[in-house]
């Protein structure tokens, strides 16, 4: 390790913080910030700098869950304040906020290969798909049920991804609900599932982050178990990577490059072909730069990364030295 990750790993301030604590069987206790999940990987080559949003006065963003960069090269951010979808151009000029009232708890946001945008609600127990002037295409669950797939609900909807053929991967399960991935077909109908509760292979505990490769792999990012997952498009499981810190979010550049925001660790790594951490920003902390929890991320064409921060809420922008 670097030095001045060394330095970091050792200054980085540490508050404690408990979240999802929850009476009901099954509920989970997550980690505070921790600077020993930091892994042991050199400098990425980023700094921090003000994420230059211009919100405009009198509108209020909320706690950042994630954010995508789309084919108009602007960055809309899910949040959970009053304004769900707030949409930005790539000068940080505020353009428009939508989905009031849509939401109990923004969660992931991707995008698929047509460019639309796909949100879920872990606790409106929806997956919504919207073109990119939001307006609504397909909704899979009901809103405020929580539900097994085969009677068309979900429960507790984290991410999803969609590959090449169309086909929509979601992640179910964030403490409460049985987690498994769903496989449902363009039109949405459940093709088939796998998962359940466990450390084993092909089980999850808190599924939170999935993507899909050029090959159609499906990596999964199985939080609470410390580890990426990686399975065939029909629930094959194939290999595992393991990790110090809690892997939240996964995103695949456009040259397939892989980064994994790490939870609590406070870092974006970025990873080889192995899934081994290969460099690295970010620490635990309260400070530009710094995160309570690196939730998920995206990057802008020119290589700026974007992190929501779910903790101390906040979007933290990143961009190379």
């Amino acid at each position: 390790m670097l030095l001045a990750r060394c330095v970091a790993r050792t200054l980085a301030p540490v508050v404690a913080v408990t979240l999802g604590v929850a009476t009901l069987a099954g509920a989970q206790i997550l980690d505070a910030p921790d600077p020993a999940q930091m892994e042991d990987a050199p400098d990425l080559g980023y700094r921090a700098v003000p994420n230059g949003l211009q919100i405009p006065d009198g509108m209020e963003m909320g706690a950042p869950s994630s954010v995508v960069w789309t084919s108009r090269n602007h960055l809309v951010v899910f949040n959970r304040g009053p304004h769900p979808l707030m949409e930005f151009d790539a000068d940080g000029a505020f353009v428009r906020a939508w989905g009031e009232g849509a939401y109990i708890r923004p969660h992931g946001m991707r995008l698929d290969p047509e460019g639309n945008i796909w949100t879920t609600d872990v606790n409106g127990h929806t997956v919504t798909k919207m073109n990119l002037d939001g307006e609504v295409l397909l909704t899979l669950g009901t809103k405020g049920q929580a539900g097994d797939a085969s009677a068309g609900l979900l429960n507790e909807p984290t991410d999803l991804t969609i590959n090449a053929a169309g086909e929509i991967f979601v992640l179910v399960g964030h403490g409460r609900g049985e987690p498994r991935l769903l496989k449902f077909d363009s039109a949405g109908t459940l093709m088939t599932s796998w998962g359940g509760p466990g450390t084993g292979p092909g089980q999850f505990d808190t599924p939170h982050s999935i993507v899909v490769d050029q090959a159609g792999l499906l990596y999964v990012a199985d939080r609470q178990n410390r580890r990426v997952q990686i399975f065939d498009d029909g629930g094959e499981y194939l290999k595992e990577w393991a990790y110090k810190g809690l892997p939240c979010g996964l995103h695949i550049d456009a040259d397939q490059q892989m980064y994994l925001a790490s939870g609590f660790a406070g870092e974006i790594l970025r990873l080889d072909k192995n899934g081994k951490a290969i460099g690295a920003t970010g620490q635990p902390g309260k400070g530009l730069g710094e995160f309570g929890e690196a939730h998920y991320m995206t990057m802008a064409p020119n290589g700026d990364i974007f992190v929501a921060d779910t903790v101390r809420p906040g979007l933290q922008k990143f961009v190379r030295k």
